[in-house]
């Protein structure tokens, strides 16, 4: 069955980095979009997308409280998906999941904590 595994969180003190990753498995992944989105506390149950990447890596897209600080990148040969999120601010505070499509139905990761505190 599909699998997605994330890793990587933590505390970190604002203007730091983290990079979290992804393992993927259950499904053709070189052939799969990739998303990773995030859910604050205390804000709308809805999640917000952070960063998408094509099956081929070669197209990306970012939500705009992100971009210029993250980057979202894969490596098909490890079935892993990665984000890197540098200048990291208290807002970022948040679960972070990897999501991914497959045979028209959704999957979502358990989720990872990233907090950003000093």
């Amino acid at each position: 069955q599909v699998q997605l595994v994330e890793s990587g969180g933590g505390l970190v003190q604002p203007g730091g980095s983290l990079r979290l990753s992804c393992v993927a498995s259950g499904f053709p992944f070189a052939t799969s979009a990739m998303s990773w989105y995030r859910q604050a506390p205390g804000k709308k149950p809805e999640r917000e997308l952070v960063a998408v990447i094509t099956s081929d890596g070669g197209s990306t897209n970012y939500g705009d409280s992100v971009k210029g600080r993250f980057t979202i990148s894969r490596d098909n040969a490890k079935n892993t998906v990665y984000l890197e999120m540098n200048s990291l601010k208290p807002e970022d505070t948040a679960v972070y999941y990897c999501y991914t499509v497959y045979s028209a139905r959704g999957y979502w990761g358990p989720g990872i904590q990233v907090t950003v505190s000093s």
